[in-house]
């Protein structure tokens, strides 16, 4: 199971291919680690852009479909593997990842947990972003996500691994919409993608989650341009607390996609697309490696 506080089904995919709906995945140009040890991957070329995925995820998770559309769009996408947690521990390593590979200040795209480590990076750091955009995100707990993360933290330290047909079925009703889950084609290929990653997974090995705790009013500081977008139909990242951090931040956009669950972009692809390109180019000039920080 994945719970909502800072959990998301996307980390549990992250490897897998799902080029069956999309085709091949983008090639990288460049690879290698930061002084850090992060593996990053760098796509394209053009004003940089940086994606951060969610809990458990890598950087493969956006070359299906977000990667080639950036990268036609004549954008440097940076995506890069971790296996953070918590938001601040990943706010941790997307900065270190902006810094040494002077990148600051550009924008920042996450996703669930990628979405609270940028929010956390508007708060600590803001001279490293030149823009963000937080896909499926929160400002506070809420009960559902909270009994979701204590079921999966009990699961985790019982070492508990559940049927791999069994977390598919989970995952596949989490993670998306009900137009999806009505496309017998589609939850046929969804359920292969998730039962593959259950398999090829160690859930079981993961550290327990820790809680979102309530950060709406220090959200107010955040001056960046900033994006929300929420899915309509997600159960882990409910749409209206999204629409709650975009109203507690000053002059903040929000867009919100029908039809679409917690993995809505990779559900709506174009539709995903479109929203951040639109934003994307409203930011202002920046100057990608101006900013060093020691």
């Amino acid at each position: 199971m994945t719970g909502a506080s800072g959990a998301d089904g996307a980390g549990h995919i992250s490897d897998c291919r799902i080029t069956g709906r999309s085709g091949a995945r983008q090639a990288v140009r460049e690879a290698g680690r930061t002084p850090g040890g992060t593996p990053y991957a760098l796509h394209g070329t053009g004003d940089p852009v940086v994606l951060v995925a969610g809990a458990g995820g890598t950087g493969r998770i956006w070359e299906h479909h977000t990667v080639p559309a950036l990268t036609a769009a004549g954008r440097l996408v940076v995506t890069f593997d971790h296996e953070a947690t918590d938001g601040a521990e990943l706010a941790v390593a997307v900065g270190e990842l902006l810094t040494s590979l002077e990148l600051a200040p550009c924008p920042l795209v996450g996703h669930s947990l990628g979405a609270l480590a940028v929010q956390e990076l508007l708060l600590t750091d803001p001279r490293l972003a030149g823009g963000a955009v937080l896909v499926a995100t929160r400002g506070r707990p809420d009960p559902v996500g909270e009994a979701l993360a204590r079921a999966e933290d009990a699961c985790a330290r019982a070492a508990i691994r559940l049927p791999p047909e069994y977390q598919a079925s989970v995952q596949l009703a989490q993670n998306l919409s009900p137009r999806t889950l009505a496309d017998d084609r589609a939850v046929t290929e969804w359920l292969d993608i998730f039962e593959l990653a259950a398999l090829t997974g160690n859930s079981a090995a993961r550290p327990p989650r820790r809680s979102v705790r309530n950060r709406l009013a220090e959200l107010g500081r955040i001056t960046t341009p900033l994006l929300v977008v929420g899915f309509a139909d997600d159960l882990l990242a409910p749409a209206p607390l999204g629409r709650e951090v975009a109203g507690a931040v000053p002059g903040a956009r929000y867009a919100e996609l029908a039809d679409t669950g917690h993995l809505g972009f990779l559900e709506r692809p174009d539709a995903f697309h479109t929203v951040l390109l639109d934003f994307l180019a409203t930011l202002p000039p920046t100057d990608p490696g101006a900013l060093r920080v020691p």
